[in-house]
């Protein structure tokens, strides 16, 4: 019992001496330390991690029980592969250089201001109806990342997002059907566009270059990407390298809302414009039924 009350009175004494300096230390080594968790956890790169602190763990106990070669082998190896690291976790450490370079590093938004329920209800609709006819669909709604590189590849559109717009674009016959839409604040900015594709290795064998693509460009950035399969007419959402499969319209249309849209945003969508968006969605919906019979 002794022991235990002298170790709170320690604590207690060493947070009496600590500064405000010492807390600001603190605080910013824990965030860095679960902001490097939440890389490892969304990447595949989670095996990797787990050898590491094995390898360090076991470091440790070496030196804790004095063995000295194995604690001085492991000491080595750890050392040369520092330079391991800096290649294994290449993907990673480029993302956030980029971000870094744009500048919006330490925003701590995700969503894209301007990003209206207009946009979404549009896109869902697009999305649902190709999905129907199997027509293949790249949609990248651009967030903190800047995708000029990605844009310059491609047509500049800067157009109104509208289902219209999307499904021509898709449309097998049509120029730019086989390149990526970027969605930039709320505006159609470019179609055609070309995305760097995924280097993981462990993706299922049954996702062609345009899931591929998709991923891709969610690991080089924090964009939301949308894909529609040709192949099986499934719709496919991809975040921070992750890829949802297989959605319903209803988990699409939820996903998008999570992501892209404000709580400004929100209180339209619980307001008169958004009962003004909702009749619209469903007289495009039913107009589009119409034609088809």
């Amino acid at each position: 019992m002794d022991s235990i009350l002298n170790i709170i009175s320690n604590g207690w004494n060493y947070l009496l001496t600590m500064r405000a300096s010492d807390i600001a230390d603190v605080l910013i080594v824990a965030a860095l330390i679960y902001w490097l968790i939440g890389i490892v956890r969304r990447t595949n790169t989670s095996r990797v991690a787990t050898g590491i602190v094995i390898l360090l763990l076991v470091m440790w106990i070496s030196g804790e029980l004095r063995l000295t070669m194995i604690h001085s082998l492991l000491q080595n190896v750890v050392e040369l592969g520092l330079i391991a690291i800096v290649v294994l976790f290449q993907p990673e450490l480029r993302r956030i250089l980029e971000r870094l370079g744009s500048g919006k590093f330490m925003n701590l938004s995700t969503a894209v201001p301007t990003s209206s329920e207009s946009v979404i209800a549009q896109t869902v609709l697009a999305c649902t109806d190709m999905a129907a006819t199997k027509t293949g669909a790249l949609i990248v709604f651009e967030r903190t990342t800047l995708l000029n590189d990605q844009m310059s590849t491609g047509t500049i559109v800067n157009a109104d997002v509208t289902s219209e717009l999307l499904r021509n674009i898709f449309f097998v016959k049509a120029p730019l059907h086989d390149g990526a839409v970027i969605i930039r604040e709320g505006r159609l900015a470019a179609a055609g566009c070309m995305l760097p594709l995924t280097q993981n290795a462990n993706l299922s064998s049954d996702l062609g270059m345009r899931h591929r693509a998709g991923i891709g460009m969610s690991e080089h950035s924090d964009a939301v990407v949308v894909i529609v399969s040709e192949e099986t007419g499934s719709i496919s959402v991809a975040i921070d390298g992750m890829l949802k499969r297989h959605l319903s319209a209803q988990t699409f249309e939820k996903i998008l809302r999570a992501e892209l849209t404000t709580d400004e945003d929100a209180a339209q969508g619980r307001g008169l414009v958004g009962m003004i968006n909702s009749v619209k969605a469903l007289m495009v919906r039913k107009n589009g039924k119409e034609e088809k019979k």
